[in-house]
C-alpha cells in the first residue's frame, strides 16, 4: 500500500477520536482537540493527492476510497454540530443526500468497469465544507464570526449543488444502459 493510501486510511481511523474529542464534554480542552485533529485529517486529504500526482501513485483504491474519506469526516463533522446546534439539520440533509448520490452513481459506474474521480467542483466543495466546519467548530461568537459561519454554511450549500449538477452532467453516459 503506497504512502497517499495509507494517508486516506489514516484520515477514516483518525473520525472515532475527533467525534469524541468534540461531542464528550468530559475530554479537557476537547473543542479544539476535535479542531486540531479535523485540520490534521483534512491536511492529509489535501497531502495524499499531491503525493499521488507527484509520484504517479493514483490507484483505483485511491480514487475509490479518498472522496469516500472525505464524506466520512465531512459528514461525521457536520453531523456532531447538528447535534451541539450549530449547523441547521436541513443544510445537512442536503450535503449528504447528494453524498449518497454521487457513491450510488459511482457504484454504477463501477460496475460497469468504470472508476470515476473527484472532480474540480467536488474539490472545491470539499475545500469549503472544511473550512466551515472548522470555523463553526471554533465557536469564536460575536455577529461578525456569526455573520462568517452563515456565508460558509450557504456557500459549501451552493457548491454541493452545483457539484452535484457538474457530476451528473459530465458522467451522464454511466446510465445508459450498454456495456
Amino acid at each position: 500500500m503506497n504512502l497517499p493510501n495509507k494517508l486516506t486510511i489514516l484520515r477514516v481511523i483518525l473520525i472515532p477520536f475527533f467525534l469524541v474529542a468534540l461531542m464528550v464534554e468530559a475530554v479537557p480542552y476537547g473543542k479544539w482537540i476535535a479542531v486540531a485533529i479535523f485540520i490534521i485529517a483534512s491536511l492529509t486529504d489535501m497531502l495524499d493527492g499531491q503525493i499521488a500526482r507527484k509520484y504517479n501513485l493514483i490507484t483505483n483504491f485511491g480514487k475509490f476510497m479518498d472522496p469516500l474519506a472525505d464524506k466520512l469526516l465531512v459528514c461525521s463533522a457536520m453531523i456532531a454540530l447538528i447535534e451541539l446546534g450549530r449547523i441547521p439539520a436541513w443544510v445537512v440533509i442536503i450535503i449528504i443526500a447528494r453524498e449518497f448520490i454521487i457513491s450510488g452513481f459511482r457504484l454504477v459506474a463501477s460496475d460497469n468497469g468504470v472508476v470515476i474521480a473527484a472532480g474540480w467542483w467536488g474539490k472545491v466543495k470539499t475545500v469549503v465544507q472544511m473550512i466551515m466546519i472548522i470555523v463553526i467548530m471554533c465557536d469564536f461568537g460575536g455577529d461578525v464570526v456569526a455573520v462568517i459561519e452563515n456565508v460558509l454554511i450557504y456557500a459549501a450549500l451552493a457548491l454541493t449543488v452545483i457539484s452535484l449538477i457538474d457530476y451528473l452532467a459530465k458522467n451522464k453516459s454511466v446510465l445508459s444502459d450498454t456495456k
